[in-house]
């Protein structure tokens, strides 16, 4: 045995298969065996990169969790969360092992998911394709060589594209299937290329595991301003997440996952899986610079492959083009994984209406209203006709990661705010002065700034108003921020068409938050939006 072979083998796990085995690889050799294996090429400036064909992005309705007696009353079944019979999962098992045993080569990584010791949990993934052994090993957070010969993993997962589930036998939707069993603590992960369903596997596990302990997991970015203070940044995809926590004047925890125990903000991964899509150098520099060294991968980014030079602009392979890359890349970055618990939240949309203001202050009732909410907004998209923008609600800022009922996280979340007294604050960094198609998308500098005042302290000095549909405070003036956005009424020129908008977003709130109402006090409940009665 190597010093990277742990005593525990895939045999101890009931795991047999005649394949060369490679034992937690460094990223030079895993470089070199994708390349030589044909799955990926080397860019010009030294990033490897790869494509994962018809699956751009992860397979939300091919996910499944084993109902049994373990996760029946544990988890929030339903469109998000869907069933499958352990019989079901059996079968699936049993051609998964036997797929495994007929491979030539595999790959395994013993990974901690979770920075904080007391709090991780031990991760083993298997994978077929030495590039998506190299993105979870980026992505998780590696252990010391000293720590891998006693390795002793307590979830396993197994990612083979080259299987095909059959819907009829296995249970499932399609050819494509992500299974997750707690009970067995597998997961099984088949038919797709797309390398993010293994880092969100973890994060389910850990989404499942951390409240019975009182932990609070989060889908966000988090990092630490030079005064100690930890800000935490909520977000759906497209919203800013990553991009504003890549701030240079603050140290990086983290840019995806997260815990809030008692004691700390902990990063769950050891890496940042960023859009590359139209990334600009101007405005997100740190990230950009990752584009230009080896040991990042670039997913689905267009390459000219004579002069290996990359297009960051062209979506012709996909939209949701990625980049992962050790946390270490980005310069300000934490060498802990972890910072003090949160002095601030902030809860970033891209509202596409045009209807909410750059920044707007929350009471702990409307914080956990707006995470429960987990409002964004999608803009028009390809279909002929869809000339609206699209309202989305993804509870917690992250439902498809959440086993649990919302309402757990929710209560958690509460609890904390008013435990550690946070301040909360909502930010749009979509569009104002109109819809989409009609307003402009916020000025980065105008959030950059607005984001500083709130984060150093100065902001709540501010004089602010209560806006009269969703109630929370408002800042009237901040230096340095033209005045005019802060009211995005002022900045339609159909004020008409910017009431009955607001409204209507209003009403599209209520309408799903009603799904919470029996899982929520009156306070949270008297923190919706206002639906005003039509004029007569």
């Amino acid at each position: 045995m190597t010093d990277r072979t742990p005593e525990f083998s895939l045999e101890a796990q009931g795991i047999r298969t005649g394949a060369q085995l490679h034992w937690n690889l460094g990223t030079a050799p895993l470089v070199e065996l994708a390349v030589r294996r044909g799955e990926g090429v080397l860019a010009k400036d030294g990033p490897l990169v790869v494509e994962t064909g018809k699956h751009t992005g992860r397979s939300a309705k091919d996910k499944f969790i084993v109902r049994d007696a373990e996760t029946e009353a544990t988890v929030w079944w339903g469109e998000t969360n869907r069933g499958m019979t352990p019989e079901h999962f059996a079968a699936l098992k049993a051609d998964f092992l036997a797929a495994v045993d007929t491979k030539e080569t595999l790959f395994v990584q013993d990974l901690f998911g979770g920075s904080q010791p007391e709090h991780r949990v031990n991760v083993r993934v298997v994978t077929e394709f030495a590039w998506h052994s190299l993105f979870i090993r980026t992505l998780l957070v590696r252990p010391g060589a000293e720590s891998l010969g006693g390795f002793v993993p307590e979830f396993t997962i197994i990612d083979l594209p080259s299987f095909r589930a059959d819907p009829e036998r296995h249970g499932c939707r399609s050819e494509t299937v992500i299974a997750v069993n707690f009970t067995e603590k597998l997961i099984l992960i088949g038919g797709t290329a797309y390398a993010g369903e293994m880092k969100k596997s973890v994060f389910g596990i850990l989404n499942y595991k951390l409240p019975v302990d009182g932990i609070m997991p989060m889908h966000c970015s988090a990092n630490i301003g030079p005064k100690g203070d930890t800000a935490v940044f909520f977000g759906l995809s497209g919203t800013g997440k990553t991009t504003l926590s890549a701030d240079a004047s603050r140290t990086l925890i983290g840019d995806d996952e997260h815990g809030w125990s008692d004691t700390a903000v902990f990063n769950f991964e050891g890496g940042c899986y960023a859009k590359m899509i139209r990334l600009s150098p101007e405005a997100e520099p740190e990230i950009f610079a990752t584009t230009k060294r080896f040991g990042t991968v670039l997913e689905n980014v267009v390459i000219d492959p004579v002069s290996r030079e990359i297009d960051l602009d062209d979506d012709s392979l996909a939209e949701n083009s990625r980049g992962s890359y050790p946390i270490e890349f980005i310069p300000n970055a934490s060498e802990q994984n972890m910072g003090p618990v949160p002095r601030n939240i902030v809860m970033l949309t891209a509202d596409a209406y045009g209807v909410l203001p750059p920044i707007a202050k929350l009471t702990p009732d409307q914080a956990m209203y707006h995470f429960l909410s987990g409002y964004t907004a999608r803009v028009a998209g390809t279909e002929i006709g869809v000339t609206e923008p699209t309202a989305t609600f993804s509870t917690c800022f992250g439902a498809p990661f959440m086993p649990r009922h919302p309402s757990v996280y929710g209560n958690l979340l509460k609890e904390r705010i008013a435990k550690g007294n946070v301040d909360c604050w909502l930010v749009n960094t979509g569009w104002t002065g109109g819809s989409y198609g009609t307003g402009n998308r916020m000025p980065i500098k105008a959030t950059r700034a607005l984001l500083n005042a709130a984060l150093e302290g100065s902001l709540n000095d501010a004089e602010f108003r209560t806006d009269p549909n969703f109630g929370f405070q408002v800042p009237v003036a901040v230096p340095g921020v033209d005045s005019a956005i802060l009211d995005p009424r002022s900045t339609w020129a159909d004020k008409q068409a910017y009431d009955a908008t607001a409204q209507k977003l209003v009403r599209q709130f209520i309408d799903n938050f009603a799904q919470f109402e029996s899982h929520v006090d009156d306070g949270v409940k008297q923190a919706a939006p206002l639906a005003l009665e039509p004029a007569a």
